[in-house]
């Protein structure tokens, strides 16, 4: 090639037509060995060759100088390179690399090429910059390296290559970027071939292996690393990259030589597309993991802490509470706990003041642990009492109020007392670390909460001991608000108690069951409350009412106002009636002048001689009425409005009811719930009431437990049933006289023959003189029939009626008056007497105890 070169024409003719322009000739077919160097580093710095003779004629012309200069191959092979290409003296030539180092200028392109010729001629060998003319009149500067070369037959002959110095300062940039890449940047790089050895690694990444740059090159990681378990993983790695293409960026993963790093690998491509291998960047994380983990501890801290306060932020019942607590923390914190309280925190009692007494042990109301067994009921069985010494860690904490780590088995054994076996239980399940943190609330210890880490998990340390006292605190104040609650409640339910009956009369012909419930933990006691109230003529008043709101004043509000209506039904007022006169002394009935009476009642009233009810509600839930084959209904009554909503009228229902009929009181917290329509409520009780049970007692047991199994927490609960049955027969008499001179004279005669039927003789003279007085008064006043009705119970009752609505009046009399001892009579002479409304005027009654009572 050389030869040919020399010879000028054919050479030079045959190369200069390989350019794009002349068409070029295919390279020789078969060679297997032969690659196209397609986007290759030579593509992108675009290096010209060009082959002049010693003269400075060009011999060859390579299609890059084409490319760079313009200038086609056909129109510069055979002519001097320095007259072709004057620069025209516009910028001068610069010489570089002379014997002087400096510079030169020449104001034409001969003069320079002489230069450069000369230079070749001495030396052999010129570079430097030289600026040259494009075809289309620009100027280009270029990158030269020209050299004095001798073909076979002696003839000298020049080859230069020429690259264009604004692409090859860039690569130079881009060349100096890198390696100020690999010398400057804190972070490890390196650079893998295809075998996954190393050719380049930074002397960041040699610092972080411990080992210098030499030691890396031309070796795997798993020969960087000998014996690092993490080196074959590493490897899987990096081959996956290579090839796949996919990169992988930000893995963290241990370190070599400890801590973590967080690697990125990237597969190298050249130009072409070519894999020549990849590339790692590595930093070393563990300073971020640690801080990672030293705020993701801070942030479960706190989630512990929230999670703990809201579980037991609404526990108002302190065993509760303390099994909370404890549960709460295992696992997340410790892996056994327990609640220890004063006793007087648990039955709600007044704190007794420090020092504690040793001879009272702590009750353990709260335990957790990871594990089960007869080792940890030693331990943390609930409900056991703990007993320790006065100088034990226990007894330290207890009297002081400062929290305690123990962290030695040897101090483990000083918590409670020598030989404890709960100790020893805790010694033997491999507990190393133990917090002591008192439960404090308004600067009393309430008790202690105790946590124990076990083999496998770390110590507890001075961060762990902050949040538990943190814990405790929150806690304590959660355990002195039930502590109070308690108190109160306990309070309210005495209360409630005293003012609800005490015994439940049963009149005869009627069975009552009852039952009453007061709110769960979660509320406070309510005013619900209930009454059986006996009539006379053997008649009986069912009552069942709720005072709205809760706790004390509620249940002194319930005690009024069932005192009111249990004095309002001794005067025989009928149902509606009844309702109004206590609607009437609302205000009266409230235990504070700032309050307002808000109730609701249900009267009923059960004559068993007629078999006949008379009811009103005031805004209370309707009551029920199951038939003696079963089947339950609601008795519709007028709603009426509670009590102490003024200028509102109550209205009363009459109905016949069968013998075994069953009467259904209740309050609204057996059917009323959040979310739930109450018809839905009286729905689900209905059909728990229309079920055949075996008595009126199991029927109450059913209602309740069905409330149960629905999870509510419900408000106070009294539920009434009273089973109806007619008086025995024989058991009444009753008769109708015409309002004439002699009814007086009959009906003493038939009163006096009722009594000897009934063997009750010995009280006839006394009853027939009080009939007869009345009798007498209703002639005197009243102008239509004249009724006596007499029933024998557990005392004799007999009544009058008459037409006439007015009740007569005792009077005051003297011993000139003719009249008006009569009702002064019956006062004196029975057990009790009174009068009521009547169907159609008024009833005077009057009662005498049977001879034996």
């Amino acid at each position: 090639m050389v030869n040919g070169a020399a010879g000028g024409g054919a050479g030079g003719g045959d190369f200069a037509r390989a350019s794009p322009r002349g068409g070029g000739r295919r390279p020789p077919a078969g060679r297997a060995e032969a690659e196209e160097g397609q986007g290759s580093l030579l593509d992108a710095l675009k290096v010209a060759v060009v082959l002049l003779d010693a003269t400075g004629r060009v011999l060859l012309w390579s299609p890059a100088a084409e490319e760079i200069l313009g200038w086609p191959g056909e129109r510069i092979v055979g002519r001097l390179l320095g007259t072709v290409l004057d620069p025209g003296g516009e910028e001068p030539g610069l010489r570089e690399g002379g014997p002087g180092g400096g510079r030169e200028n020449w104001s034409s392109g001969p003069e320079l090429g002489e230069y450069i010729l000369d230079r070749l001629l001495r030396t052999g060998r010129w570079e430097g910059v030289v600026p040259l003319r494009h075809r289309d009149g620009h100027l280009v500067r270029v990158e030269a390296l020209a050299s004095m070369l001798v073909d076979g037959d002696g003839r000298p002959f020049i080859l230069a290559s020429v690259a264009e110095i604004g692409r090859l300062r860039r690569l130079e940039h881009d060349l100096a970027a890198l390696d100020s890449l690999f010398d400057s940047s804190p972070l490890g790089v390196a650079i893998l071939d295809t075998d996954l050895r190393y050719v380049r690694v930074n002397r960041a990444l040699a610092r972080m292996n411990g080992r210098p740059v030499a030691a890396h090159l031309g070796r795997t990681v798993a020969e960087v690393h000998e014996g690092w378990p993490g080196a074959g993983e590493l490897a899987r790695l990096q081959r996956h990259v290579l090839t796949s293409g996919r990169p992988v960026i930000d893995l963290t993963m241990p370190g070599p030589t400890g801590g973590y790093r967080s690697l990125s690998y990237s597969r190298l491509e050249d130009r072409a597309g070519r894999v020549l291998g990849i590339s790692c960047t590595i930093m070393d994380v563990t300073e971020r993991r640690h801080a990672a983990a030293r705020t993701e501890r801070v942030r479960q801290r706190l989630a512990l802490l929230n999670d703990v306060g809201t579980a037991i932020a609404d526990l108002l019942d302190v065993p509760r509470i303390a099994q909370v607590l404890a549960r709460s923390l295992v696992p997340r914190f410790s892996d056994y706990s327990g609640v220890l309280l004063r006793k007087a925190v648990v039955r709600g009692d007044d704190l007794p003041r420090p020092p504690h007494a040793v001879s009272e042990p702590l009750m353990q109301m709260g335990a957790g642990s990871v594990r089960e067994g007869p080792r940890i009921d030693r331990m943390l069985r609930e409900g056991q009492p703990i007993a320790f010494a006065d100088d034990s860690v226990f007894g330290a904490v207890l009297n002081s109020g400062a929290p305690r780590l123990v962290e030695t088995p040897d101090r483990l054994r000083a918590t409670t007392y020598p030989g404890d076996p709960g100790t020893e239980a805790a010694i033997d399940l491999g507990i190393h670390s133990l917090l002591v943190l008192p439960l404090r609330a308004r600067g009393t210890v309430l008790g202690l909460l105790v946590v124990g880490r076990a083999d496998g998990r770390e110590h507890f340390d001075r961060d762990d001991l902050l949040l538990a006292t943190e814990l405790a605190s929150r806690a304590g104040a959660s355990l002195d608000n039930a502590r109070l609650y308690a108190r109160e409640r306990e309070g309210a339910l005495t209360l409630q108690r005293s003012l609800l009956p005490q015994h439940v009369p049963e009149p005869p012909g009627v069975e009552v069951a009852f039952r009453y419930v007061p709110g769960s933990s979660g509320t406070e006691v309510g005013g619900d409350w209930f009454d059986v109230i006996p009539l006379a003529g053997g008649r009986v008043a069912f009552v069942v009412g709720d005072v709205m709101g809760h706790g004390l004043r509620a249940a002194a509000t319930m005690g009024r106002l069932r005192t009111a209506v249990r004095t309002l039904a001794a005067l025989d007022l009928p149902p509606a009636r009844l309702l109004r006169q206590v609607n009437d002394l609302a205000d009266d009935l409230v235990t504070g002048p700032e309050e307002a009476l808000m109730a609701t009642c249900v009267y009923v009233v059960y004559d068993p001689a007629t078999r006949r009810c008379t009811m009103a509600k005031a805004g209370h839930v309707p009551p029920f009425l199951v038939g003696p084959g079963g089947g339950a209904r609601v008795v519709d009554l007028p709603s009426g409005a509670p009590l102490g909503v003024g200028g509102v009228e109550f209205e009363s229902v009459d109905l016949e009811v069968p013998d075994g009929s069953v009467l259904v009181l209740y309050t609204d917290g057996l059917v009323e719930s959040r979310g739930e329509d109450i018809t839905e409520g009286l729905e689900r009780l209905r059909t728990v009431l229309a079920r055949p049970r075996p008595s009126l007692h199991a029927v109450c047991d059913d209602v309740l437990s069905d409330l149960a199994v629905l999870g509510r927490e419900p408000d106070d609960v009294a539920v009434l049933l009273a089973r109806l049955g007619g008086a025995c027969d024989g058991s009444s008499a009753s008769w109708t006289f015409p309002a004439e001179a002699g009814a007086v004279r009959r009906a003493r005669g038939l009163v006096r023959a009722a009594l000897r039927d009934w063997e009750l003789e010995p009280m006839a003279d006394l009853a027939v003189l009080l009939v007869g007085e009345l009798v007498t008064n209703s002639l005197r006043h009243a102008r239509g029939p004249i009724g006596v009705r007499m029933v024998r119970g557990t005392s004799l009752l007999v009544e009058v009626s008459d037409p006439l609505p007015d009740p007569p009046r005792e009077r005051n009399v003297t011993d000139d008056d003719e009249g008006g001892r009569g009702l002064r009579l019956v006062s004196h002479s029975s057990r009790r007497w009174g009068t009521r409304r009547g169907r159609l005027g008024k009833v005077v009654w009057f009662e005498l105890a049977l001879p034996g009572n």
